[in-house]
């Protein structure tokens, strides 16, 4: 079927990317795309590099301000900037700029990654202005929050929340990179999907290790946060994850 035949933007943009490419085509495409990949990562290094002790704070984008995780967040953020690290989010709105909100009033470091996305994202008015990076990758955003980041504070969310936290206990539990503190925020949100990681994946199909299961802590407080980073933190030193 032709592009123009389909009814709505969704079939439109499968339809686009499906299409049959000549192979210089993509030899061209290919090529260009690495410059602009590696114009990311630089860009993402030189500002990062700069910005101190941080921790990553996750969670969705749809998140409204009224909501109790949004305002825990915002707590949670607070008190980690008054603890003397700066915070990290993904730059957009709900659980994002409650982090960056929270940790703007707490005079810390506010850092927004931010992604271009078709819908929903934008970036919050709680970033640095000079901390506020754009990318068009998502796997080298995901390399900024793994690299610059000593703690992840994962509150609800969906499946990009997912994703982060999952790629985070992968990197540690395959030793690709450095232990550092994973912190689930929200023990009523997170109790059955770790009731799931126990009895199947643990007990039943043997397909994750006990102690894997230490790889992460859950929470329900802004207090515990911060406890479980400095209980880390005295024992280990501050530094970038690889």
């Amino acid at each position: 079927m032709r592009l123009e035949d389909f009814d709505n933007d969704e079939d439109k943009v499968i339809q686009d990317r499906l299409k049959q490419k000549t192979w210089n085509e993509i030899r061209t495409n290919d090529s260009w795309a690495i410059f602009k990949i590696m114009a990311e990562f630089v860009n993402g290094y030189e500002s990062m590099g700069r910005i101190g002790p941080c921790v990553s704070i996750f969670g969705s984008a749809r998140t409204k301000p009224d909501d109790k995780y949004y305002l825990l967040a915002e707590k949670i953020a607070y008190k980690i900037s008054k603890a003397g690290y700066g915070v990290i989010t993904g730059g957009g709105p709900g659980i994002m700029e409650a982090g960056n909100k929270g940790a703007h009033l707490g005079g810390g470091t506010s850092v927004g990654l931010n992604i271009e996305l078709p819908f929903e994202q934008h970036f919050n008015p709680y970033i640095d202005h000079d901390k506020n990076l754009n990318f068009d990758y998502f796997f080298v955003r995901k390399v900024m929050f793994v690299k610059y980041s000593q703690g992840f504070v994962v509150m609800p969310g969906g499946f990009g929340t997912l994703d982060e936290m999952f790629e985070a206990i992968t990197l540690i539990q395959t030793k690709k990179i450095g232990k550092f503190p994973i912190i689930l925020v929200g023990v009523e949100f997170w109790s059955g999907l770790i009731e799931w990681v126990k009895t199947v994946l643990v007990e039943k199909m043997h397909t994750v290790s006990p102690d894997d299961l230490n790889l992460f802590k859950i929470v329900d407080t802004e207090d515990e946060v911060v406890d479980v980073l400095d209980k880390f933190y005295k024992k280990y030193d501050l530094s970038p994850n690889f």
